[in-house]
């Protein structure tokens, strides 16, 4: 009754505490709750419309002004059982939805955990177009403002600072990680990135570059959601599942996947519902090769072999160009009446070029986190058809080069592990499941699915607390995603660049018949 009462009575004694924040409300809210967001945009209802609380907590809603033209939406949620630590989560997307499953998972841990809109309401950019406040706030200065205004809100609440501060996010989320650890490297002690989208203006262009390549529905080089689950989709692990050595759907590593499509064109007299066209096998050949900008120079990395998801296809490769992709170049490098089919290699590279805010995300000297001491553990699915899994590993070699450091040195406070099988953030035929989120513990939190051995987040606090870095974490896939049918594989992710390898003899669904070599 004393922390209900606290929290209820919050919001109207420290109303005028913080500069530029206006505190909405405080209100306790007890385990069990299903809270919905009625005031949340339409559009974010495909992240979150209800979320389940898991313990009792104290929610409190506020605005904070970033400038005279911007400002964020930000909610805080404050645990009974409070550990000291605090926690910043990020977004999805175009970025302005604030990620209430990612606030019920880490305050039922005892975090006392805060979110934000980044900067605008919604899924669109288009709040973007002539206004560059709010694209400010979207590029950098919310994750920031959401930390500086959290840390202050938990003190205020609970009346001592926190102990240790950490972030959780994927997606833009990851991007937004990165960028607190670049610019903002007293922020987080910790941070869990995943399928971070950093050299953000080049995967734009890549996304509409992967568009013009296979056009619409009508165009001859255009591959049908069917062509690519069905005959693609077989036709690469035919050709790249069995390096590894294991025949399972699941390409461990597939850097080492050199597919050829032109075993899948048709013959004279071939029956055209089960082969493609010499357009789509060189439409196909031009995905699954890197994008160079006008001046010669790499843009992006290919896209990866094996990443075809059902869950992604029809916005990836459906014959429009993917929304946030769109929304970019009509709102922030162009204006809303472009038409993204007419761009080309001429307007990616001016879009890398303009990089407003430094929205990329690419610098590669992290001194200034590592002197803090800070800790980054970053996770990319190797069948991420969103994000090109290959583009993290670029960033690593690109830090390696800018601080002069091996991998072994690299370690001390930058650990990049690749979920094979894993698509954009969750999902996807492997071992997907390493606690990054409320799903990826199955939606339940148990000694086991917290184990640091196979949870990220609790592996970070592990590390950046007790000073035990993860070598490997392990993944699980239950049957269907399903935790009552039974696991279907386990599985140990190496830390970058050491590659799971199997030994050729064992139970390829253990975790001990494979090794970090």
């Amino acid at each position: 009754m004393q922390f209900e009462t606290a929290c209820n009575d919050f919001a109207s004694q420290t109303a005028n505490l913080i500069a530029n924040t206006t505190i909405f409300f405080s209100e306790f809210v007890p385990a069990g709750t299903n809270l919905t967001f009625p005031d949340q945009d339409p559009s974010c209802a495909s992240t979150t419309s209800s979320q389940v609380i898991l313990a009792d907590m104290c929610r409190v809603a506020m605005n904070v002004s970033t400038s005279t033209q911007s400002g964020i939406t930000m909610e805080a949620w404050l645990p009974p059982n409070w550990t000291g630590r605090f926690l910043s989560t990020g977004n999805g997307g175009l970025g302005g939805c604030i990620q209430y499953v990612d606030l019920a998972y880490t305050t039922a841990l005892g975090f006392a955990t805060v979110g934000a809109n980044n900067g605008h309401n919604g899924t669109s950019g288009a709040s973007f177009y002539h206004n560059p406040e709010v694209l400010a706030d979207f590029a950098y200065r919310s994750i920031h403002t959401n930390a500086v205004v959290g840390k202050k809100i938990t003190r205020a609440f609970y009346g001592a600072p926190h102990n240790h501060s950490y972030y959780l996010g994927c997606s833009t989320g990851g991007r937004q990680g990165y960028k607190a650890m670049q610019d903002f490297p007293n922020d987080f002690d910790g941070i869990v990135a995943g399928a971070p989208g950093i050299s953000w203006n080049s995967l734009m262009s890549w996304e509409d570059y992967i568009y013009s390549v296979l056009g619409n529905a009508s165009s001859p080089t255009f591959i049908s959601s069917e062509q690519w689950l069905g005959l693609v989709h077989n036709d690469i692990l035919k050709q790249c599942d069995t390096i590894d050595g294991v025949v399972d759907g699941i390409i461990e590593d597939p850097s080492l996947c050199d597919y050829k499509p032109e075993g899948l064109i048709c013959s004279p007299s071939g029956n055209v519902s089960d082969c493609l066209t010499a357009e789509q096998a060189q439409a196909l050949r031009l995905v699954f090769s890197p994008l160079y900008n006008a001046n010669g120079k790499l843009m992006y990395p290919r896209q990866q072999p094996g990443s075809e998801n059902a869950d992604y296809i029809g916005e990836m490769y459906g014959g429009e160009l993917i929304q946030f992709s769109a929304d970019w170049f009509r709102y922030v490098v162009y204006d809303p009446s472009l038409n993204t089919a007419t761009l080309n290699v001429t307007d990616w590279t001016h879009a890398q070029e303009l990089n407003p805010s430094n929205i990329a995300t690419w610098n590669g000297n992290l001194s200034n986190f590592e002197s803090h001491g800070g800790k980054m553990l970053t996770y990319q699915g190797q069948a991420d058809m969103i994000v090109s899994p290959i583009n993290a590993e670029l960033y690593y070699a690109h830090v390696e080069r800018t601080m002069s450091l091996r991998p072994n040195d690299l370690d001390n406070f930058l650990r990049l592990f690749r979920i094979s099988g894993m698509s954009h953030c969750a999902s996807g035929p492997g071992a997907w499941e390493i606690g990054q989120t409320l799903p990826g513990v199955n939606g339940e939190l148990t000694e086991e699915t917290l184990s640091p051995e196979r949870n990220v987040l609790t592996a970070l606090v592990h590390w950046v607390e007790e000073g035990v870095a993860p070598d490997t974490i392990l993944g699980t896939k239950y049957v269907n995603d399903t935790k009552e049918l039974g696991v279907q594989l386990s599985r140990r992710h190496c830390r970058y660049p050491l590659r799971n390898t199997y030994d050729g003899t064992g139970d390829s669904t253990d975790p001990e018949s494979w090794s970090c070599q």
